[in-house]
Order: C-alpha cells, then structure tokens, then sequence
C-alpha cells in the first residue's frame, strides 16, 4: 500500500506544471510554422504571467470567504481543463486567424492560456490537498513536480527535430525566365507535435486519475502505509529539506567540522538576518525569476536558432531536464551560505549574459557555423538554468524557516520579478524589434 500511494502522489504532482514544460520543450518544432516566428516565446511569457489570475482569485477566496471555495472541486476542475486544453491543443495548434491585418496563432494562445492557468493555480491548490497527507508523500510529491519537466524533456528528446536542409527551387518570373532561390526545408521529426500534445493529455489524465485515487483511499490506509515505510521514525522526523543544516545520515557539516563536539545536537538553521542580508535575499529572488522567468526565455529563439533547429531543440529540453535535477542536488547537497549563492547567482548571469549577446547578435552569432558554438550555447542555457534553479530552491528554504511571512513575500518577489521581466521584453521583441530573426539558408554573415 506504501507503494501504491507514493506512486500516486508523484503521479498526481506530475500534473502541476506539465503543460507549460511541455509547451516550452516543443517551440523548437513549432516555432517555425506559427505566424509569430522567433516572436513566439516573447508571446508566452507574457500569457503565462496573465495566468497568474488564477492563483489571485482562489487566494481573495480564501481570503475573503473561507471555507466557501472547496478545495477538491478546484482540482477536478483545473486537472479537467487541462486534460480538455491539451486534447485541443492537438487539434487547433496550427488554426490561424486575421488580427490586425496580420495572421496570428489565436487558438495557440487562447489554449496556451488555459494550460497556463490550469498550472499556475496548481501552486495554491495542490500543495495544500497534499498537506493533509502524512509528510512522507509530500516529498514524493515535490518529486512528481519535479518529473513534470523531466518527462517532457526526455519525450522532446526521443521525438528529435526537424533537421534544416537547403534546396534549390526555381520561380517563374513575370516578364518569363526562372529565378533560383535557395528554400529552407526541415526534415520531419520522430512524431509529430500532434502526438506530443496528445501525450501530455494522456498525463494529464494519469494526474487526473491518481488524484481520484487519492481522494477515494480511506484515510487510515495513508497511516497505515507511512508507518509501514518508516515504523522507526515518527511523522514529524526532520529530513534534508526540512532543515537542510542536516544531512540524511543525522549528522551535520558543522559537526564534522568540530569532529566530536555536541555530536547529537541538531543544528538550529540561523534566521537572524541583517537588513542587508534580507536585502541581498529578496534582491536576489526578484532578479533570478526575473531572468529566469521573463527576459531570457523570450529571446532563446534568437540566441539558439541561428545555430540551426538542433540548438534550440537541445537547449529547451535538456533546460527542462536541468531544472528537477537542479532541484534534486538542492535537495541533498544544500548550501545556506549567501556568498555562496551570490557567486551561483553572478555564474548564472553571466550564462544568460551569454545568452543575450547572442540574441542581440542574432542572426550572426559567434561561431555560428562552428559545432563549438552550438555546443557553448547549448551548454550556456543548460548551467544558466540549473544555477538560478538551485539559487532559488535555497533562497526559497532559507526564507521558509525565517517564517512565513518571509514566505510569503519571497512568492510576491517571484512574481514581480517574473512579470517585470516578461513585460519588459515583449516590446522589445515585437514593437522595437532590437532582435533579428534571419533564415538557415539565406543568411548571409561575416566569416
């Protein structure tokens, strides 16, 4: 029985954030026949962060009328829409429609929406149904979480990417005689978005189904099962997460350190931070979500696609892969120290710094016909995400034990961040046009 609801709860935590990894893992496929073009990630930075509407209200619910908003129908109904958006996203992905003289992806984005408000209210109600299980499955849980953007990226992986190739084709001219053009062609991948997008329906329902599950096991088989797993250990037993100056062993670095001096003695995580401290804290929270969440990812076609399909396909899925793992090492290698995170954080900059010379660059980045200069920008979004996701689990624990409004303001700080960087670009990217798209076989660049 232990199994079996472990399996559930990561099945069911699966469901938090599936459809937006997923949507990001696949632009390097369909970037290239929506209307938006390399303007397409700018777009969805923006509608994730106005999905953000749905956490605000089920908040102001409890908040205004407690009690009156049943926790469980909310989870029925996001899991539903998000199985029904992802069904739909199959279907109407490619569907066009004329917006101001121009064709644009409405039905992407109106579906995109939905997804994104499935999983951002995800936040505010999963974690709380899973509270009232025995503390064990909440860290299988946050695995399942974790899994929502490993999966996807390991499937984009499999699926490929439609490798670009030049072909000759002629135009008829209209005083007669032929014009020859070099044409842009890309290769079919493994399967097709349309599988892709219906295998994210297929987990969503896997979410849906696990957390049915859930809701049906009797209570005491919860009980039962943690005790069965952990006979020796109340439900309160401090782990790694919980406070992470502890190691899973019992011990602690600091310990260690003295060798034999108070040996049994847990370490008590130091909340008293200086202003500065808190300062530099919340500073970095702000900016790690800001460019994590908003600048980089609306300009990663422009940094990657200039080195070809292959870059971006790379960058977006093995960036997916990187995050849950970035969160695992968080998890049993924490490290409180705030010079430490300050030089993660200064790291992860200076990858994305990289990363945003070669958008600004675009289409003629450095070593652009170079497999050396795929492999740096692969490789340069690949640390720039797992350095700013560690940098945030840890800020996100540290100010966890300071105490919950501490919290609760690192989650406003999140938000600011990722919204001030998310409006920010989008008109840079699509009334400014700072960034430059070019074409795989037209472009022509210095050596």
């Amino acid at each position: 029985m232990a199994l079996l609801v472990h399996l559930l709860a990561a099945a069911f935590g699966m469901g938090s954030w599936m459809a937006v990894n997923g949507l990001w893992v696949e632009l390097p496929l369909i970037v290239n026949t929506l209307p938006e073009g390399w303007d397409l990630p700018s777009y969805l930075t923006v509608i994730i962060q106005l999905a953000n509407v749905g956490p605000l209200l089920v908040t102001l619910m409890h908040k205004l009328r407690p009690g009156y908003l049943r926790e469980a129908a909310v989870i029925y109904a996001i899991l539903a829409i998000g199985v029904l958006a992802c069904v739909l996203l199959a279907f109407f992905w490619r569907v066009t429609t004329v917006v101001g003289g121009a064709p644009h992806s409405t039905a992407f984005f109106i579906i995109t929406f939905f997804l994104s408000l499935v999983d951002c209210t995800s936040s505010v109600t999963f974690l709380p149904f899973m509270s009232g299980l025995p503390a064990k499955y909440i860290t299988t849980y946050f695995i399942g979480e974790g899994l929502s953007g490993f999966v996807p990226g390991l499937v984009a992986l499999a699926q490929g990417v439609g490798m670009a190739s030049c072909v000759n084709t002629t135009q008829n001219l209209t005083g007669g005689g032929e014009e020859w053009t070099l044409q842009t062609q890309y290769l079919p991948p493994n399967f097709s978005p349309e599988v892709f997008f219906s295998f994210l329906a297929a987990m969503m329902c896997v979410s849906l189904a696990a957390f049915i599950a859930l809701k049906r096991l009797p209570r005491v088989s919860f009980d039962l099962a943690a005790d069965a797993l952990v006979p020796e250990l109340s439900a309160s037993a401090p782990t790694g997460l919980d406070n992470p100056g502890l190691e899973p062993d019992g011990g602690s670095p600091l310990q260690h350190q003295t060798k034999e001096k108070n040996r049994n003695q847990p370490v008590v995580a130091n909340s008293n931070f200086s202003v500065y401290e808190l300062g530099f804290i919340y500073f970095l929270v702000v900016w790690v979500n800001m460019a994590a969440n908003g600048l980089l990812p609306s300009v990663q076609t422009y940094s990657c696609m200039p080195y070809g399909n292959l870059a971006y396909h790379l960058s977006a899925a093995l960036s997916s892969v990187a995050n849950p793992i970035a969160c695992i090492v968080a998890m049993f290698f924490p490290n409180r120290s705030l010079l430490f995170l300050g030089v993660l954080g200064v790291l992860g900059t200076a990858f994305g710094s990289y990363n945003m010379a070669m958008a600004a660059l675009s289409p003629c980045p450095l070593l652009q016909s170079s497999p050396v200069g795929l492999a740096i920008i692969v490789l340069s979004w690949v640390f720039f995400t797992g350095a700013f996701c560690y940098v945030k689990v840890m800020v996100g624990v540290i100010l966890r034990d300071k105490s919950h409004s501490a919290l609760v303001w690192c989650g406003a700080a999140s938000q600011l961040g990722s919204l001030v960087g998310s409006v920010t670009m989008f008109p840079l990217v699509n009334t400014y046009t700072l960034f430059k798209s070019g074409d795989f076989c037209n472009t022509k660049c210095p050596l």
